[in-house]
């Protein structure tokens, strides 16, 4: 589904990536581990097209990501890609409900649908019974699983996920990796998720291991 090929990106005279191949097929779980600084985010980023890389090829079911710019890049990324950070970026003056529905909101979704795609999503997570609440009175396993909720309210094809647990406890951050795989079942996604925590990468179908800006 996803290919990346001789993925090259410097920053300044640093050379992070350093002629990176990766292939992730549809719904397959994949995390990717390594020291801080080999090169994880940064190849985490270019995947997500949230950034581009000096040299290399990236490709989705064929389509040419790199040729994307402006409008078209952020309408794909919008529709096809979802992201969870280590920061959940949650936006306080909104209810739960309202976070989870502002991807689509972009999208042009019509606003019923989304609220009732929104209530679906919240269910399966196990926070519908919080969706009228605000990001301040939310727990931190909480706040997660909304953002998990806001990357998949577009029913995109990969997920993306940057130290989604770095932020949780042990109980909460194993609870969040298995989730994963719960919603993968039911939902189809493939996850590429970036973690320092070798115990729960292992959980992964694959894992990827990252030194020095290349795949080990």
């Amino acid at each position: 589904m996803l290919k990346a090929s001789g993925i090259h990106k410097h920053y300044g005279n640093l050379h992070v990536l350093k002629g990176v191949d990766l292939e992730i097929s549809s719904s397959e779980i994949v995390s990717i581990v390594g020291s801080s600084g080999a090169g994880k985010s940064t190849l985490l980023h270019i995947l997500g097209t949230l950034d581009k890389p000096d040299e290399g090829e990236l490709s989705m079911n064929g389509k040419n990501l790199l040729d994307l710019n402006g409008v078209n890049l952020a309408k794909f990324r919008n529709e096809q890609i979802g992201f969870i950070f280590q920061f959940h970026n949650l936006l306080p003056e909104f209810t739960a409900s309202e976070n989870i529905q502002i991807p689509g909101l972009i999208k042009g979704t019509d606003p019923k649908q989304l609220e009732k795609r929104a209530g679906e999503l919240a269910e399966i997570l196990g926070i519908s019974h919080r969706l009228d609440h605000k990001p301040s009175t939310l727990s931190g396993g909480e706040q997660q699983r909304i953002a998990v909720a806001r990357a998949l309210i577009n029913d995109p094809a990969i997920i993306f996920a940057d130290e989604p647990s770095g932020n949780l406890d042990t109980q909460n951050a194993r609870a969040l990796h298995t989730l994963f795989f719960t919603l993968r079942k039911e939902l189809g996604q493939a996850f590429v998720i970036v973690t320092h925590n070798e115990e729960l990468a292992g959980m992964a179908d694959r894992m990827v291991t990252m030194k020095d800006g290349v795949i080990l």
